[in-house]
């Protein structure tokens, strides 16, 4: 498996929809994954300590049940990809042992975020995902690589913050 961390959250500029970056822990290589409004706030929101809601969250929520029940989220492995959609599981450790739940990547990561939990990425996933930042590419890509390297997640936070309001 490959450990990844969250890079960004923001929106896909051709297509207006939010997508979390992913890199492994060199940032040598990236997954971009497309994912739902609510959750690219909510992985964001996590990010940004200055952007934390009054009241719970979904993922919140799910956290501090599982807090309550002592289930530790050891960690989210994105599994597989199929037909260009990603899948994700869950692995919660009880004193009864170690369970997987499926679940989408976007509710994984923002689970995972909170969760202070590793996150994942399949070596089959990997092979077939993973951009390298190494490789020479078109220059769409080398310009998608400067962005990420300039970006911070309040960039984006404003974006989704004013797209809510529309």
């Amino acid at each position: 498996m490959v450990r990844m961390k969250v890079k960004v959250v923001g929106l896909d500029q051709n297509t207006l929809i939010p997508v979390v970056v992913i890199t492994d822990m060199d940032e040598s290589g990236f997954i971009p994954i497309l994912i739902g409004p609510a959750e690219a706030q909510a992985i964001s929101m996590h990010l940004d300590d200055k952007s934390k809601p009054q009241r719970p969250m979904t993922h919140d929520l799910l956290k501090n049940i599982l807090d309550e029940l002592d289930v530790k989220v050891e960690r989210i492995v994105i599994s597989d990809l199929r037909e260009e959609i990603y899948y994700a599981r869950v692995l919660l450790k009880t004193e009864k042992g170690t369970f997987e739940i499926d679940a989408r990547p976007s509710d994984a990561i923002a689970l995972a975020v909170r969760a202070d939990a590793p996150i994942y990425v399949s070596e089959e996933v990997a092979a077939r995902a993973v951009i390298s930042n190494k490789q020479p590419d078109d220059e769409e890509m080398e310009a998608f690589r400067r962005f990420l390297d300039q970006v911070n997640p309040e960039d984006f936070q404003r974006n989704l913050s004013e797209e809510g309001r529309e």
